[in-house]
């Protein structure tokens, strides 16, 4: 494995010289090529995820190939505005002289994939890659080995192997992929393994975007419209089983509301999951965990967070040999216990209570930064005193994870949720040097007479400098 990864990590580096010149009909090319492909095989990305963790289709077309898609259109129609050279205003002080921004290709990148949006999340960082002219190395999940030999396929049919490659295999690859001198490397992932990324990035000085997670906070404000918050809330918790970096990771309502909020929250559940009499496991629309070890981990948090006080509101069964476990709601939560000490990840819903909104926020602020924050009110006002008074990757009010998906805006996290913006723009330049170029006239410049040596006259000059410009 090492030989094939030295030897394609070379025939890209090489390559990506080439890519610096490449235009903006040339990347749109490679975009279209893409685009076109997904959509022709569809089905074939439906059955790989199914295959891998029972995931809907129409939950595949929604959250891996309609994200992948629009990505794709969104970068192809602004690509050309977004690579053109930017002339920067010029200050009377650089007079003569004429600056603007070039937006150069980093060069060879490394994206290393998660298991949980397979496709979605190994795809679309490489359109970023490509808008921006550089080369790709792709390291899909081994715990989805469907859909990822599904990404082999796809990129062995669409490109060469000195622009773009598949490199499958599980911590070894990971390990030996790491140890290269990558210009840049996109990671999205757990914060314990992106400071391992970002350790290894720093032997070479490369740069790193880091999509992480964290448990992402919803803020029920005294004056929210319950039901219209328990829909959003479990269609965003429950989707893809809960395996969402996004995904509303636990819930503070004011301790009057937490009742009549509960028994919304059951009932939207039962709407979305529950038909003729029958339970979720019998759902065509919810998913699996992914496999055994998250299956058992998802467990074991439950188990200590009832033994330790909680309750258990909704949900609880399981089935071991399908990997399923039903959406679970816990009441009576409190801070020390597992379920609130690490990300989730999976269908369990922590709810929490408060007497005041700014009880709740100090909660908040008390942990690590997030990688979303949702918050529902009616109120304007109490919204951006929430969104003041917080600091998250993103945030989203009166509905959840939505913003994941806005063409215009940056994705990512901050601190431990994660460094660096993706998705459209943002993607495009995280993938680019901005590179700042100046002109001087040849001859006398407006500098000229600040040169040494230093007399009387030029101090005056300097002093002038200093009080008007």
């Amino acid at each position: 494995m090492k030989t094939e990864i030295d030897r394609v990590f070379d025939l890209q580096k090489t390559h990506s010289l080439n890519m610096r010149s490449s235009t903006a009909d040339e990347r749109i090319g490679l975009l279209r090529s893409l685009h076109d492909w997904v959509l022709s095989h569809r089905g074939d990305i439906q059955k790989a995820m199914y295959a891998d963790y029972r995931k809907p289709y129409t939950e595949t077309d929604i959250s891996e190939i309609y994200p992948v898609v629009s990505e794709a259109k969104h970068t192809i129609k602004h690509l050309k505005s977004w690579m053109k050279t930017k002339r920067v205003p010029t200050p009377v002080t650089f007079l003569g002289t004429k600056a603007s921004i070039q937006y150069e290709p980093k060069g060879s990148c490394l994206i290393i994939a998660p298991w949980n949006y397979p496709f979605n999340l190994a795809i679309c960082p490489m359109v970023s890659a490509l808008s921006a002219g550089c080369t790709v190395m792709i390291k899909p999940s081994e715990m989805t080995p469907h859909t990822s030999a599904l990404i082999k396929q796809m990129i062995d049919e669409l490109f060469n192997e000195n622009l773009v490659s598949v490199i499958e295999g599980g911590l070894e690859a990971s390990q030996l992929l790491l140890a290269k001198p990558f210009d840049h490397i996109f990671f999205t992932g757990s914060p314990m393994v992106g400071k391992i990324v970002m350790r290894s990035a720093s032997d070479h000085l490369g740069s790193v975007t880091l999509e992480l997670g964290g448990k992402s906070p919803v803020i029920i404000a005294p004056d929210a419209d319950l039901k219209d918050a328990a829909r959003k809330i479990a269609s965003t918790k429950f989707i893809n089983c809960g395996q969402t970096c996004v995904a509303p990771d636990f819930v503070l309502v004011p301790k009057s509301l937490r009742d009549e909020f509960v028994q919304n929250l059951n009932e939207a559940i039962d709407t979305l999951y529950v038909s003729e009499g029958q339970g979720v496991e019998k759902s065509p629309d919810y998913g699996r965990i992914v496999n055994e070890r998250h299956f058992n981990r998802l467990n074991q948090l439950v188990e200590e967070a009832c033994k330790n006080g909680a309750t258990l509101a909704k949900g609880g069964k399981n089935i071991p040999e399908e990997n399923f476990i039903e959406p679970t709601i816990l009441t009576m939560v409190k801070d020390s216990m597992m379920v609130m000490e690490e990300e989730i990840f999976g269908p369990i819903l922590p709810i929490m209570d408060y007497e005041n909104i700014d009880d709740a926020l100090n909660f908040i602020n008390k942990m690590p930064k997030p990688l979303a924050l949702y918050a529902f009110s009616k109120s304007d006002k109490k919204l951006g005193y929430i969104f003041t008074k917080t600091s998250s990757g993103g945030a989203v009010a009166n509905d959840c994870v939505l913003h994941f998906i806005h063409p215009e805006l940056p994705f990512g996290g901050v601190n431990n949720s994660g460094i660096g913006k993706s998705h459209g723009h943002f993607g495009f330049l995280e993938f680019t040097n901005q590179k700042s170029v100046l002109k001087q006239r040849v001859g006398f410049t407006a500098v000229t007479p600040l040169f040494p040596p230093y007399n009387k006259t030029k101090e005056i000059l300097i002093d002038g400098l200093l009080k008007w410009f």
